[in-house]
């Protein structure tokens, strides 16, 4: 479940090998108002994306037998379980969620208290039992897409080792080189600024399959800031699935078929409360993200013991096997506004060097191995692609295991 953390490390920040390395995520390609300006005004075209977007929102959000207003604005839905979009899909429709699996060995006992860490659930609401709550996607979330077909996608490009040009900067930590049946890792939680609609800001696990072309299988969980996808600059709980390297399949959160929900408390796309203060508290979610060696499916966990749902094994290609890499850390959009590097922040938008209570982090950092086991990371490299801007420090202590800093604020005299 969420922790707060209050006391200094004392253990020294050790910094491990940087190497060019990276998987890169992207939401969607940068629309500019000038490009849309330039674009004549077609009112048959107009016509027919109204029409494909009511038939998107019609299948995207499921009859309601109750519905909450968060403090955010967000309706979140209660929607029969059985109901949820995942039951679209040809492979399970008339199925019914799955019974929880065996968790990975060397997890603490199961707790099951669910503390409320997101904002429309802090007043005390609760979805009534066989029902999931479902933020609802209303017509002003759709527009703000670069399209309504390709609206809770990532945008489908090749996906390269060297990140240069492509206007994702990433400060990670992975390993790699052996099979990997999960991860674990407790995530800080900030409200990083993120200066304009095109752009976003996360910080996620990566559980990663395949080479890195068009086949490429990814399970992804976090938390985001995207203006984009939620009109708001509120850090989210997410998911995040592809198996074709962002192509045709996969979405965020319950926005495609695919992902299927058990939880009734969590929201997938609801704002996080409360966030970390510079110089204040702190706040961090766990997430793991295993591979259920009966069924093969992947599940998500958050906390101790809050099962959210899982990923059907017949999604994937690669990743019905296992997983090649397992990848943490941050991720920004920059769009280059005004011809400058974005002000967009990483994580609490300080520079990984400020150590705890400034920076973020990502601290107790474990896979799950062959034999369902959680054992601690071998060889755990950290990457920043553009560390002038962005920067990452790893080190291990006694009482955070593997851990690292990580996190920038973008433009600044050294990142022009």
């Amino acid at each position: 479940m969420a922790s707060s953390s209050w006391s200094m490390i004392s253990s020294p920040i050790i910094p491990l090998l940087l190497c060019f390395l990276l998987v890169s995520s992207s939401i969607c390609q940068v629309v500019h108002a000038s490009e849309m300006a330039n674009q004549t005004f077609n009112p048959e075209q107009q016509l027919k994306k109204l029409k494909n977007m009511k038939a998107r929102l019609r299948r995207i959000n499921k009859p309601a037998l109750k519905t909450f207003q968060s403090p955010d604005g967000d309706l979140i839905d209660c929607v029969h379980s059985h109901q949820q979009p995942a039951f679209d899909h040809p492979q399970l429709k008339g199925q019914k969620p799955l019974d929880p699996p065996e968790r990975p060995k060397g997890l603490n006992p199961t707790s099951m208290i669910h503390e409320n860490f997101q904002l429309w659930s802090l007043s005390g609401n609760i979805c009534p039992d066989g029902t999931i709550p479902i933020r609802r996607t209303r017509e002003q979330d759709v527009l703000r897409g670069s399209s309504v077909r390709r609206y809770g996608r990532k945008s489908p490009r090749h996906v390269r080792r060297d990140s240069s040009s492509n206007g994702h900067e990433h400060a990670v930590g992975y390993v790699s080189g052996d099979q990997y049946y999960g991860a674990k890792a407790s995530i800080n939680v900030w409200a990083p600024k993120v200066v304009n609609q095109y752009e976003f800001s996360l910080s996620q696990m990566w559980v990663i399959s395949g080479s890195f072309g068009n086949d490429l299988n990814t399970i992804e969980a976090g938390w985001q800031v995207s203006p984009e996808l939620y009109g708001d600059n509120y850090p989210r709980f997410f998911t995040y699935w592809t198996s074709d390297a962002y192509q045709a399949t996969g979405c965020y959160n319950l926005l495609c078929s695919g992902f299927v929900q058990t939880n009734s408390r969590i929201a997938i796309g609801a704002a996080i409360s409360p966030t970390s203060g510079y110089n204040g508290g702190q706040f961090d979610i766990s997430l793991l993200i295993w591979k259920d060696p009966k069924h093969g499916n992947w599940w998500l966990e958050f906390g101790n013991g809050v099962l959210v749902g899982y990923w059907p094994s017949f999604l994937f290609t690669h990743l019905q096997n296992h997983a090649s890499m397992v990848q943490f850390g941050g991720e920004v959009v920059n769009s280059r506004p005004s011809g400058s590097h974005t002000a967009t922040q990483m994580g609490s938008g300080h520079f990984a060097g400020e150590g705890f209570g400034k920076a973020s982090y990502f601290r107790n950092l474990q896979v799950v191995d062959w034999d369902n086991s959680l054992i601690p990371l071998s060889n755990l490299k950290v990457l920043a692609d553009h560390p002038n801007c962005y920067d990452i420090q790893g080190g291990i202590n006694n009482f955070w295991g593997n851990y690292f800093y990580y996190g920038g604020p973008g433009r600044n005299v050294r990142c022009p």
